[in-house]
């Protein structure tokens, strides 16, 4: 009976222990589980560094993403330029996110900068639940962060020394006398290159071309003759003939009389033609000018005939004799 009590001893020991560890509280696996991390601790200003956010969802289990949105999420000096958001399903039910915000400061104080904790809500997902009927089962607290900005200015800015107190050293007496010719020797050299630069920019500069009389009086007639071929019956023919006749009716009063005709309505030129050395019609040429206007720019109703625009046509050919 002595030799079986250490064996029985023995059994008792071990199933006191598989109760005892039975009776203990299991590990509990979160359901759903954030982590952050930067990709850097410390950045130069301007530099840009990224802030990225893993969150693992169990089976059954999902995240409002909003809540992980650039709005959502409290800075304290950077800037955020863009968030990246992915989502990987990771069999068996798992399901895991992957946020990662892209950021760059333009500031160097605070020389530590902090990015805040996010609160993200999760819930129980299913089968047919719409995402607006969803109340959030719980909260994930997602860890916040800081980063260390560096700068090359010194951080004591009121005592650095940019520059020297010292006074500069006198120069010799040798170089001061030496100044003046310098600068004569200075002005001696740029004269001829300015005058060969004006001279250059004169022959460069492009001159108009001149017409002499015949060729003046040549293309006029060649322009008349393409008048009388347009075809007037059409509206858009007297419209288009009504046009030419004011440009080149103006053109040629400008040439002659020398007054700004391209720029003058039919009542200015009259008082503009008055001065002009030439047997000029003014009556004529305010008259033709006042149909053109009404041509171009009136009412349909207020278009002339093609009889009418025939005889403002051949009225333009006695305005472009004058000066001939």
């Amino acid at each position: 009976m002595s030799s079986r009590r250490p064996v029985v001893f023995a059994l008792l020991g071990i199933a006191l222990s598989a109760v005892y560890a039975a009776a203990q509280p299991r590990a509990a696996t979160k359901d759903v589980e954030a982590h952050a991390a930067l990709d850097r601790s410390a950045v130069w200003v301007a530099d840009r560094f990224t802030y990225v956010v893993q969150i693992t969802c169990r089976r059954g289990f999902d995240i409002l993403t909003d809540d992980l949105s650039r709005e959502k999420l409290r800075v304290e000096g950077p800037e955020i330029l863009s968030v990246d958001t992915t989502r990987d399903d990771q069999g068996n039910g798992v399901t895991a996110y992957r946020i990662v915000y892209h950021l760059t400061t333009y500031r160097f104080d605070p020389p530590v900068q902090k990015i805040g904790e996010l609160n993200v809500r999760y819930y129980v997902r299913r089968p047919g639940q719409r995402l607006d009927d969803v109340a959030p089962s719980g909260e994930v607290r997602v860890p916040g962060a800081s980063v260390a900005v560096r700068s090359l200015l010194p951080d004591e800015q009121d005592t650095a020394e940019f520059r020297s107190a010292r006074p500069p050293a006198p120069r010799r007496a040798i170089f001061a006398s030496l100044q003046p010719i310098g600068l004569g020797l200075v002005v001696v050299s740029i004269v001829p290159a300015v005058l060969w630069a004006a001279v250059l920019i004169g022959r460069a500069r492009p001159r108009g071309a001149h017409r002499s009389a015949r060729q003046m009086r040549h293309e006029e007639r060649t322009s008349l003759d393409t008048l009388r071929s347009i075809d007037l019956k059409t509206e858009a023919g007297r419209r288009e003939a009504y046009d030419r006749v004011s440009a080149l009716v103006r053109e040629h009063l400008h040439h002659v009389c020398g007054v700004p005709a391209e720029g003058l309505t039919a009542q200015e030129m009259g008082p503009a033609l008055s001065g002009c050395h030439k047997d000029v019609p003014i009556d004529l040429v305010t008259a033709l000018l006042a149909a053109c206007e009404r041509a171009r720019y009136g009412s349909p109703g207020e278009l002339a005939s093609a009889e009418e625009c025939r005889a403002a046509i051949e009225q333009a050919g006695q305005v472009l004799a004058i000066g001939t």
